[in-house]
């Protein structure tokens, strides 16, 4: 069975990344085209696990280079 009230798996899209981290839409999907932040697409549409944004987040502060 899935859990869904983990909040760490919850689903974003770029927008709300973006808005997340405070940085444009258009940076967003540079990232996530580059594949620094993973991500998958829903027919057009890329999204976002908040516990891979949480991972990515953490490896920023690691100074890992992406």
């Amino acid at each position: 069975m899935i859990n869904v009230d983990n909040n760490n798996d919850e689903i974003m899209t770029i927008s709300e990344v973006a808005k997340y981290l405070k940085i444009s839409e258009v940076t967003t999907y540079k990232f996530v085209q580059e594949g620094k932040i993973p991500a998958f697409k829903i027919g057009r549409h890329w999204r976002v696990k908040k516990s891979d944004l949480m991972e990515f987040i953490e490896k920023l502060k690691r100074g890992e280079r992406l």
